[in-house]
């Protein structure tokens, strides 16, 4: 038997994406709906219509803050979505994910569940190079490595890191 027993389900977070759809923030917002169970504080989704990111973040429900009007906003074919369930971190704005940047490679944005067993080394280190962090989620220090990578491209910081 094992020491670890759960005595009632724990979800972390819920994290979807869709690509090459045009009602791709809708679907996203469809599927974060049908993962609210995962996390309940906070939902937002990043759209790209190939050219720019649009963000929308929020404090609440996926019904009740991604709501039609918000959604003709975040244009294009590909969007990722999260909804939070804090495990880490404060329950405010500034930890709602996607998070998204501009830098040598680009516009990215990112979102993922979980925590990273080397995220306060790798942050202390950013840190020391001149980092500047906006939360305390271990994403932003992920996107913070692919922003430093020497690579050629978006696709292979990512790789990379």
């Amino acid at each position: 038997m094992s020491d670890f027993i759960l005595d009632k389900f724990r979800e972390e977070c819920g994290v979807f994406g869709i690509f090459g759809h045009a009602e791709a923030s809708t679907l996203t917002q469809l599927g974060l709906f049908a993962l609210q169970h995962r996390g309940q504080e906070a939902c937002g989704i990043v759209s790209s219509d190939g050219e720019n990111l649009h963000q929308f973040r929020s404090m609440g429900l996926v019904a009740d803050v991604l709501s039609e009007d918000v959604l003709k906003k975040l244009k294009g074919a590909s969007a990722i979505g999260h909804t939070r369930y804090s495990t880490a971190g404060k329950n405010t704005i500034r930890e709602v994910q996607p998070f998204s940047v501009t830098c040598q490679h680009g516009q990215i944005a990112i979102c993922h569940n979980g925590n990273l067993p080397y995220a306060p080394q790798k942050r202390a280190e950013l840190e020391k190079l001149g980092a500047i962090f906006s939360s305390t989620s271990d994403t932003e220090t992920i996107l913070h490595s692919i922003a430093r990578c020497n690579a050629q491209d978006a696709v292979e910081a990512v790789k990379e890191v």
